[in-house]
């Protein structure tokens, strides 16, 4: 569990003195419920990673620790996301999020994922601290076992449970993306509903179009080669006729040289 930040000075004068920890903490999160969700975890940040490559103003990271109350009250202690993303702000490898040193900068976008030990909480206590003091606009849970998938988005204070599109999507207005159960998985998809791809996917879809365009190239060969043969079938034919009406004329005493 997070550990309690040190003050100085007597209760009378404490919010007078309080002594701010370091901004260099370590995560203290326990280990995850299953592979299922470490694979879950490790997969959104990847793809949002990738998907971002180019991009320098954000961090994206899962089951990490979010330091946000400089007293550190009990009360307020608790896991951190299972996966979060943090915009306009430094892109840089980090041991926890210490909100005081990030210039008060909360998530943008939380995922919690389900399981039986979590759930109450998820869909509780974390969503309400998500709600009114992280303000963070885009939350969803999702359980990487029954693919129950929800989201919610911020209106005037408030989550407002997002409804799916015909597709049975989620929208994400902070990453410009839907979320949605693709395969047993959540996975992230563009606004024109194309899937956003690991490296090693999008290579394989490329050898999968080379491979396609290299049979595509075979089969138009081959129907030249069709082609081809049945002209050269055809010009055997032709060439067999006139020797056999050459042969015919000869028999008959006609030079069929001197037709022509």
């Amino acid at each position: 569990m997070s550990q309690p930040l040190a003050a100085t000075g007597s209760l009378e004068d404490v919010t007078e003195s309080i002594i701010f920890p370091p901004g260099d903490i370590f995560s203290d999160e326990p280990p995850l419920e299953s592979d299922l969700h470490r694979e879950q975890i490790d997969l959104l940040i990847r793809l949002i990673k990738w998907w971002w490559r180019d991009r320098q103003d954000f961090y994206a990271t899962g089951n990490l620790t979010i330091y946000f109350s400089a007293n550190q009250k009990k009360s307020e202690e608790f896991r951190g996301p299972d996966f979060f993303v943090v915009l306009d702000t430094e892109k840089k490898d980090r041991k926890s999020w210490v909100v005081w040193q990030e210039d008060g900068k909360y998530p943008n976008v939380i995922v919690e994922l389900l399981s039986n030990s979590t759930a109450s909480v998820d869909k509780g206590l974390k969503k309400q601290i998500y709600q009114n003091t992280f303000r963070t606009p885009d939350y969803f849970w999702f359980d990487p076992n029954n693919l129950e998938l929800q989201g919610f988005h911020i209106v005037d204070g408030q989550y407002q449970e997002l409804v799916p599109n015909e597709s049975g999507w989620l929208w994400s207005q902070q990453l410009g993306l839907h979320l949605a159960v693709y395969l047993g998985k959540l996975r992230f998809f563009t606004p024109d509903g194309q899937l956003v791809m690991l490296p090693e996917e999008e290579a394989n879809q490329q050898l999968q179009q080379t491979n396609q365009q290299v049979e595509q190239t075979n089969q138009q060969l081959e129907h030249v080669n069709q082609q081809l043969e049945q002209t050269n079938q055809q010009l055997e034919q032709e060439r067999q006729r006139a020797a056999i009406l050459a042969e015919r004329l000869q028999a008959a005493g006609i030079d069929p040289e001197q037709i022509f």
